[in-house]
């Protein structure tokens, strides 16, 4: 294939508002190099950490919700300072168009889709990761520039490519929550945010694991959320059971934080890769230590976590719910419908596609 010199796409050219993502039709085709593979964006989903990395809401001198962000920070990426522009989107289904030397895992024509969260360990951080969007350029282009070793091929998954391309950062996160909090069969599994698309995509693996799901989510998507696979659904801002669940998967943090730890049981286990409602919590350390409460931080997952959601994947037997699709020129209204919260599942943005 004949790469053009230039794509279109979407530029990230600063933190800040809307006015910050600057459509753009001359941005260079990248070249792939050794191990690396260029791939035509076919879909790219729309999260909750493309916003935050535009807003700067990564920087820790940042300690509200994320719609409660200025935009007077200079190291607002997931790793730090962001170079710019910077080109974001960490959800990706797209096919493979150009192999760099020593490329032979992947053919040309594949369809393929990656982790969110590249592993780059290092000496000095043994759990080290890059994200895609954030540390380098992303998915809301017409290319993407990517290692191959980063790669999985879902050719012949039964999923369309606006379902694929919901699923890395939503239903890869569930699965690195529910991994680390050591949830399976049999187990009561307490998740904020039901309703969301990570939050949806844990309901759903959670239940597929044999747990028994609770969801937290407003009374008007609940029955998104049981159709997930949720037994119980609590309205969000209602009082918790304590001491019942022997992990709470948590994407909101915020003021509610002190009733998660309280409904887990003794030797239960706390998960947490999201805090729209705020990141500073409070917390009574006896509620914790004398319930030998165990809590995990979880933004990168392992390898073999992802793999086996790809082999889900190209099994079918998972889905995302996918609420809208936009043309890649309508991300600001995107983000927009995306930040009002009126949708279940999972928004998806289409270089080349029209609004649905």
């Amino acid at each position: 294939m004949t790469l053009p010199a230039t794509m279109s796409g979407v530029y990230l050219t600063r933190h800040g508002g809307p006015e910050a993502l600057e459509w753009r039709d001359d941005i260079p085709v990248p070249r792939p190099g050794t191990d690396q593979v260029l791939v035509r964006v076919l879909a790219a989903g729309v999260n909750n950490t493309d916003i935050n990395t535009r807003v700067g809401w990564y920087a820790t001198e940042v300690t509200g919700a994320t719609e409660e962000t200025g935009h007077e920070v200079a190291a607002g990426g997931w790793g730090g300072a962001l170079d710019f522009p910077r080109i974001q989107g960490g959800d990706l289904c797209g096919r493979v168009v150009a192999l760099g030397a020593g490329v032979t895992a992947l053919r040309e024509g594949a369809r393929v889709t990656c982790p969110t969260n590249q592993p780059r360990p290092s000496r000095e951080n043994p759990v080290g990761f890059v994200a895609l969007g954030s540390e380098y350029d992303g998915a809301f282009a017409e290319y993407c520039l990517l290692e191959a070793r980063d790669l999985f091929d879902v050719t012949d998954a039964p999923l369309s490519d606006v379902e694929i391309a919901a699923m890395p950062c939503a239903f890869g996160t569930a699965a690195g929550l529910l991994h680390r909090a050591g949830v399976t069969a049999g187990q009561e599994v307490l998740i904020t945010g039901a309703s969301g698309g990570v939050g949806l995509a844990a309901v759903q693996l959670g239940a597929k694991t044999g747990a028994r799901v609770t969801g937290i989510a407003s009374p008007a998507k609940a029955d998104a959320v049981r159709a997930a696979g949720a037994a119980e659904v609590i309205a969000r801002g209602a009082a918790l059971p304590e001491n019942r669940y022997h992990a709470a998967i948590d994407l909101v943090g915020g003021p509610g934080w002190p009733a998660l730890i309280d409904a887990l049981r003794p030797g239960g286990h706390y998960a947490v890769a999201g805090a729209i409602a705020g990141p500073i919590v409070t917390a009574d350390l006896r509620r914790i230590y004398l319930r030998d409460i165990t809590i995990h931080g979880c933004t990168y997952q392992p390898p073999e976590v992802f793999a086996a959601l790809v082999d889900m994947i190209n099994a079918g037997t998972v889905r995302p719910l996918i609420s809208k699709t936009y043309p890649l020129r309508g991300i600001h209204r995107a983000q927009e419908d995306f930040q009002s919260k009126k949708h279940a599942g999972k928004l998806v943005l289409l270089p080349q596609g029209e609004e649905t």
